[in-house]
């Protein structure tokens, strides 16, 4: 996994980290004839990526480029892989992408930079650090440490069994922010204990029969923490159908309209939210920097916030969006 830059770390509810660790890059280099960029996200209509994509197509038209998003319909990387294979016949002048496996989409992408595409990752990134020029993502070890500091918070001092719901083994993000998790509520809760961490394939059925199932197994089940969005709706399903909702606390990731209704409902009782319109954004800056022959930053981290139902109105604009 990649681990990016590093931001200040708030503990407890509405705590905020990471921070934008762009700069502005130099001037100089020549203005190039291809000015078209391609953005190949995670997967089709999903908010998060809904809302990278407003933010890179709003920076692109700022600076007189032309960005075009392509997405499969499922987070596979068999699905992605030949978007991004035949992005060769068109030879954008940067290739701005979201990995869905951190090492099988590697060929694919060096194939693209060997052709003279830059490659920017945005939100998940390889295991190969030689391929992109840049990446952009949430600090998401930290993310994981902040989910356990809320989740520690929102238990108050109970002893009990904390479940952790990953999406899919070999994606760095989600990876990241379990492990984190994990390793932070030994230090936050000792008095809660991890039982494990079960992958959900991004599936929300599947993540809600790991929280049914685990409700049954664990009689002293206290809390849930679901790595991603898919995750995190699937979660509440399994609550809910349990008729446990709120008396198993359960701490989310991103921020979809579904999961804000639920955090305003109680269905959720955290969530740790990402900037995805800033990764976008920022992606496409650092993409013209490379095109341009300007300096390119190699790691940037974006800003995570964690959103309770008492403070969520006052960091709206962490809300993902559905369209632009």
């Amino acid at each position: 996994m990649l681990v990016l830059a590093t931001g200040a770390l708030v503990a407890g509810c509405g705590g905020q980290i990471g921070q934008n660790n762009d700069t502005p890059a130099q001037t100089g280099g020549a203005t190039p004839a291809n000015k078209n960029l391609d953005l190949v996200v995670g997967v089709k209509n999903e908010p998060f990526y809904i809302s990278m994509q407003c933010g890179a197509e709003a920076a692109a038209k700022e600076a007189g480029y032309t960005i075009t998003t392509q997405a499969p319909d499922k987070f596979d990387p068999t699905l992605q892989a030949p978007i991004v294979t035949a992005l060769g016949a068109k030879k954008p002048a940067a290739l701005l992408i979201a990995p869905t496996d951190d090492k099988t989409m590697a060929p694919q992408m060096k194939q693209i930079k060997d052709m003279g595409v830059k490659v920017i990752e945005v939100d998940t990134a390889l295991q190969d650090t030689g391929i992109a020029v840049s990446s952009i993502s949430s600090d998401n070890a930290q993310g994981g440490r902040l989910a356990a500091q809320t989740m520690a918070k929102l238990t108050s001092g109970k002893t009990g069994s904390v479940l952790v719901l990953d999406t899919k083994a070999g994606t760095s993000t989600t990876a990241a922010r379990a492990k984190g998790f994990e390793e932070e509520l030994k230090n936050s809760a000792p008095n809660l204990k991890s039982i494990g961490i079960q992958f959900t394939e991004n599936e929300p059925s599947v993540a809600a029969q790991k929280v049914t199932a685990a409700i049954s197994s664990t009689p002293d089940l206290v809390g849930v923490f679901a790595t991603n969005l898919n995750t995190g709706e699937g979660a509440a399903t399994g609550l809910r159908s349990a008729g446990k909702v709120g008396q198993v606390q359960l701490v989310g990731f991103d921020a979809s309209p579904s999961e804000v209704e639920g955090l305003r409902a109680g269905a959720f009782q955290a969530l740790i939210a990402q900037d995805p319109g800033m990764i976008g954004r920022t992606g496409v800056q650092q993409a013209i920097a490379a095109v341009e022959g300007k300096s390119v930053q190699r790691n940037i981290s974006a800003p995570l916030v964690a959103l309770t139902k008492e403070d969520m109105d006052k960091k709206a604009e962490f809300f993902y969006k559905t369209k632009c």
